[in-house]
């Protein structure tokens, strides 16, 4: 089964093109098609059902593909780039086609911009195995990225962070004051999902629906743009904090790090959020430790 707009786009790439250039190189005679088993759960449903053993990466046998592609599962969790499972599929899972198609260098260049950074707050460095000056340039017949560039003007290409980011149970009240205190800024929010047909949702913050409870360093008036560059640039947080759902309004608290808010708590506002509802009541009123003497 074939599908997804960049594999129809290879496949007309394909009919129009009369050598297979560089890098799309004719097969190897031992090279052989088998099913993706779904037990490959980096590639199974990518959009074709049959891949070339061995692969791009010369894993000789499906257990080894399996094996090694199970590794790059956490990191697409951390929804680093659009593209990143295209992009390794090409490699641990290569269409089966009367050639071998790599995937361009362009594409390799963008995946790597956004999720080097993301492996690298884990200690893993971009392996040499992926080096992008490996794979052809795009004039060459090659996989090109789906996604718009993230210097498009036409879309903001979320970039994922390293902060692990989920939702905080309202313990007590006093707790969550304390909280509080402990960060620079707080502030009551709503935010949006505007997108979720691609493998990135976006996500807006309503401005209408901005609560400051503490601003610290920052001016009042700028908390909003400044809340709304943390919404795109750590899109796995907003993620984990909305946990599917298309609205949702939340206390977030955080600190200021040169020209980036961090969330570094977030609460559901709901009704059984007792809580934190007494919380917000009573920070008003609420002097923190540092501010008693």
């Amino acid at each position: 089964s074939l599908g997804g707009p960049w594999l129809l786009g290879l496949l007309a790439r394909l009919l129009l093109w009369g050598s297979p250039g560089a890098r799309g190189s004719y097969l190897r005679r031992s090279s052989s098609c088998m099913p993706i088993p779904q037990s490959m759960a980096l590639c199974y449903d990518i959009g074709y059902s049959d891949m070339r053993i061995p692969n791009l990466l010369e894993h000789e046998t499906m257990t080894e593909v399996i094996q090694q592609s199970s590794s790059w599962l956490p990191l697409l969790a951390r929804e680093c780039h659009p593209d990143a499972r295209i992009f390794l599929c090409s490699l641990f899972a290569p269409i089966c086609l009367d050639r071998l198609i790599f995937p361009c260098r362009s594409l390799c260049e963008a995946v790597k911009r956004s999720c080097a950074p993301v492996m690298a707050c884990y200690g893993y460095p971009w392996p040499e195995i992926l080096n992008c000056n490996k794979f052809p340039a795009d004039h060459e017949l090659c996989i090109a990225a789906v996604s718009m560039d993230e210097n498009s003007s036409s879309r903001r290409m979320p970039r994922a962070s390293c902060q692990d980011c989920e939702l905080e149970e309202a313990s007590t009240a006093r707790e969550i004051l304390e909280s509080l205190c402990a960060n620079d800024f707080a502030v009551k929010i709503r935010i949006l999902r505007r997108n979720t047909t691609t493998t990135i949702s976006d996500f807006d913050l309503d401005p209408s629906k901005v609560e400051v409870l503490k601003h610290g360093p920052l001016l009042r008036t700028e908390i909003p743009a400044r809340l709304q560059q943390w919404l795109d640039i750590d899109a796995t947080c907003a993620h984990n904090i909305m946990r599917g759902t298309q609205a949702g309004v939340f206390v977030v608290s955080g600190e200021v790090q040169s020209d980036k808010v961090v969330v570094n708590k977030a609460y559901a506002w709901q009704k059984r959020n007792r809580n934190l509802h007494q919380a917000v009541r009573r920070w008003k009123h609420h002097r923190c430790p540092e501010q008693a003497g």
